[in-house]
């Protein structure tokens, strides 16, 4: 399996394109904002022939959704996050403004994600985490046999998610990273909401937090 990271709006939200062989693809965390930043998340994936079969949300703050309803329109899916994540979604117009964004009416889920489900696409299967503590219904995408982790603003490098913003919980951020995050073996590699990429066992040696 592949993937690639693309960097957008000036939050620098990390938008992921999971890939295999079989050219079928997910989008995580669509937050192009400006044309050139749609162009470049549509170029990539027409350059290498892919096709989306799914857009997934690691939870649904503003600055990571901005392109969703440009990647759902464009290739005609429904966003899938978890349940506790909505009120940021039903709300991203107004949280937008707060921001200076232009926020698109969102599409909205038709079916939700909890812990234990299977995002399938290709021949690969990625598990899903709930995470909460940062957001309520913030999720991580987990690959066992690639050894990859979409952590999104779960943990960071050296660093974990904010715990000052509506449902933001400290103590709750804490368990859900010691209790299933760390348990991962020390080669994943972990691929956050912003920043560059770091592996469970780094964190587990040199994150302040933990």
């Amino acid at each position: 399996m592949k993937i690639k990271t693309l960097s957008f709006n000036p939050f620098q939200v990390n938008t992921y394109v999971l890939y295999d062989g079989t050219g079928e693809c997910v989008i995580i965390d669509p937050a192009c904002y400006e044309p050139n930043e749609e162009r470049a998340l549509v170029s990539f994936i027409d350059g290498e022939g892919l096709k989306p079969v799914a857009v997934l949300y690691t939870h649904c703050h503003v600055d990571h959704i901005l392109g969703g309803r440009f990647v759902c329109e464009r290739f005609a899916l429904k966003p899938l996050a978890h349940a506790d994540t909505m009120p940021f979604l039903e709300n991203s117009v107004e949280h937008g403004r707060l921001f200076g964004f232009e926020v698109k009416k969102p599409v909205m889920p038709e079916e939700f994600l909890n812990e234990g489900d299977s995002i399938v696409f290709g021949d690969q299967k990625l598990e899903v985490i709930h995470a909460p503590g940062h957001a309520d219904g913030s999720l991580c995408f987990y690959h066992p046999v690639a050894g990859l982790l979409i952590s999104g603003d779960v943990l960071f490098q050296a660093g974990i998610g904010r715990t000052d913003l509506p449902t933001g919980d400290y103590d709750t951020l804490i368990a859900s990273i010691n209790n299933k995050l760390m348990t991962l073996p020390p080669g994943v590699k972990v691929f956050p909401g912003h920043g560059p990429a770091t592996t469970i066992g780094y964190e587990r040696e040199h994150n302040p937090f933990l």
